[in-house]
């Protein structure tokens, strides 16, 4: 298991400045991306089932005291979920409100676990040796190529880089494209990294993945029904990066009033139904 206390590194907050980046397969990083979100993440995101953790351990060979790394950990979902398989877990974000809500989750669930402040542009030979490095929708704002370059020094034979993330098949009435279009209104800025990320310019993990150590992939996914509300659907939006309040700034109440206005015409009975698919890429080494 892990050691008995926890603890944060102070953490250079900017990359790399002759870091030379693709605009096409990478996203300028900002350490505080996601401040304020913390809160809302936790209540709304959508959760990774706990059978998918567990089936992704079991192919992964995890063994108690294995050591971990969840790497872009926001609350630490997973890093806590994996923890309480009994994985050694540190746990790595920039922000520190996420690190505030990890450490929290963490003594919630009873399990200990590493919290450092820290980005993909921080990983050194004192982080590794590790089974897994695991990451939650995190790895598209990172660096990925030289992410995977680094983790190939800390990986150890036999262990692996898992992606997890969730697609949504469909959603009726369509919440997720009101939410996308008032952020645009809202946050047209912001909004342009994400529409980076849709385009057909933008190379795939599994193509970053193939191109690197980790490129013996595999996936698991589950497939689940969801019917959030309004509510939930309002502090969904307020989770991202890219309509979080601290973003929005004095914008926030109007996005919010427009919202659940736009929200309450698509569903005038305030039900929503989605169709999501939580998914973990497994990428291991070549035999």
């Amino acid at each position: 298991m892990a050691q008995g206390h926890s603890w944060a590194a102070i953490a250079v907050e900017v990359g790399p400045a002759d870091c030379i980046r693709c605009p096409m397969s990478t996203i300028a990083f900002e350490a505080r991306r996601f401040q304020s979100t913390a809160a809302y993440y936790l209540r709304y995101r959508v959760p990774y089932p706990d059978t998918l953790i567990a089936r992704v351990a079991n192919r992964c060979g995890l063994k108690i005291g294995d050591p971990l790394l969840d790497l872009g950990c926001g609350p630490a979902q997973l890093g806590i979920a994996f923890a309480r398989l009994g994985a050694d877990v540190t746990a790595m974000d920039p922000e520190a409100e996420m690190l505030a809500a990890a450490r929290e989750g963490a003594r919630e669930a009873g399990v200990e676990m590493f919290v450092r402040q820290g980005s993909s542009y921080d990983l050194g030979p004192d982080i590794g040796p590790l089974k897994l490095a695991v990451m939650g929708r995190s790895f598209h704002w990172m660096d990925r190529a030289a992410t995977l370059d680094a983790l190939d020094r800390l990986v150890v034979p036999g262990g692996a880089v898992v992606l997890f993330h969730d697609t949504h098949i469909a959603m009726n009435p369509d919440g997720r494209k009101i939410i996308q279009q008032l952020g645009e209104t809202f946050s047209p800025e912001r909004s342009a990294d994400s529409a980076v990320r849709r385009s057909s310019d933008w190379p795939r993990h599994e193509s970053i993945l193939l191109r690197s150590a980790f490129n013996n992939l595999e996936s698991i996914g589950i497939f689940r029904e969801r019917h959030p509300g309004i509510d939930d659907l309002v502090g969904r939006a307020f989770s991202m990066s890219t309509t979080s309040p601290q973003v929005l700034g004095e914008a926030a109440a109007p996005f919010e009033a427009a919202l659940r206005q736009a929200l309450s015409e698509a569903a005038p009975d305030g039900k929503f139904s989605e169709i999501v698919e939580s998914k973990a890429l497994l990428a291991f080494r070549s035999e």
